[in-house]
């Protein structure tokens, strides 16, 4: 057989072969969906603004119910830790493909879109970061209320949350070190949830979604990270059932030092190191419009 024929049959097969479509975005892709999100999310009316982030508060608090319940009377702590994080990832999963808007997936949005913009920060993103962190507070108090209220949980539930609200105080007793200690936390656990966003973004299908959510939020919940609005959730159904800690000292031996850390997780260790690792790879005329809805 003419030598030339095969040659020339073998480039028609390699033109012929077709790669199967990818399942996953590219990370410039993901940070360009970020962009579409952020620039969404921020144009949205202050009223929409407010009745997605009181649903994200309110699913979050769910998934820190959900979390307690289903390892509920387990004594090995790593099989604990694991089911507790599964617990959780409902939360997030509900939030991540709902629509809904949560502080700490907008610590990684609003900075990504902001780091593409040529001028300073408009006043109406400024309102959005404010909005979203008041409707997620009144959500996690909705839900605490609603479950308190109908006596659904047993007494076992209760016992435990003090369990998981006494680990989450333990740095109370440290003072100052204490609450820098929670605000370092808090950095690890919106880097984690950062990443937990991420992952969800690049999936191309619900299950891949869910599945990309699982490993950073069981991270977070097995370490004990500060993730604010995971403590909302645990606070504001202890506080409506009955807690040994106030207010004040959740707010400001928690609540604050978790939300500066969260700031700085998610802003500068997922959306600025990602935005400049692949700033040459990222075109803002293709943003994913589709994808910010």
């Amino acid at each position: 057989m003419d030598r030339r024929f095969i040659v020339e049959k073998s480039k028609k097969q390699n033109e012929d072969v077709k790669y199967p479509e990818r399942q996953f975005y590219f990370p410039a892709q993901i940070v360009e969906t970020f962009i579409a999100k952020g620039e969404s999310h921020s144009a949205r009316p202050l009223n929409r603004q407010f009745i997605l982030s009181i649903l994200a508060g309110a699913f979050v608090t769910f998934g820190a119910i959900f979390s307690v319940l289903i390892a509920l009377g387990v004594e090995t702590q790593g099989i604990h830790n694991l089911l507790a994080g599964i617990g959780f990832v409902t939360g997030y999963a509900i939030v991540f493909i709902s629509g809904a808007i949560l502080f700490t997936e907008v610590n990684v949005l609003l900075p990504t879109y902001i780091l593409q913009r040529k001028f300073w920060i408009p006043k109406n993103i400024l309102k959005f970061w404010v909005v979203c962190y008041l409707g997620n507070v009144i959500g996690a108090l909705l839900v605490g209320a609603l479950v308190v209220a109908s006596g659904s949980l047993p007494p076992e539930f209760y016992s435990e949350l003090t369990t998981y609200t006494e680990h989450k105080m333990k740095f109370l007793s440290n003072g100052t070190l204490g609450w820098f200690q929670i605000l370092v936390s808090g950095i690890i656990a919106n880097w984690l949830i950062g990443m937990a966003a991420f992952l969800a973004t690049a999936a191309r299908d619900l299950t891949g979604k869910v599945l990309a959510t699982t490993l950073p939020v069981i991270i977070f919940v097995a370490g004990n990270f500060q993730h604010s609005v995971a403590n909302m959730g645990y606070f504001s159904t202890s506080f409506i059932h009955g807690s040994e800690y106030s207010w004040i000292e959740f707010l400001f031996f928690n609540l604050v030092p978790a939300s500066i850390g969260n700031l700085i997780g998610g802003g500068i260790l997922v959306a600025l190191t990602f935005t400049y690792a692949f700033k040459e790879e990222i075109d803002v005329n293709r943003l994913p419009k589709e994808e910010a809805k």
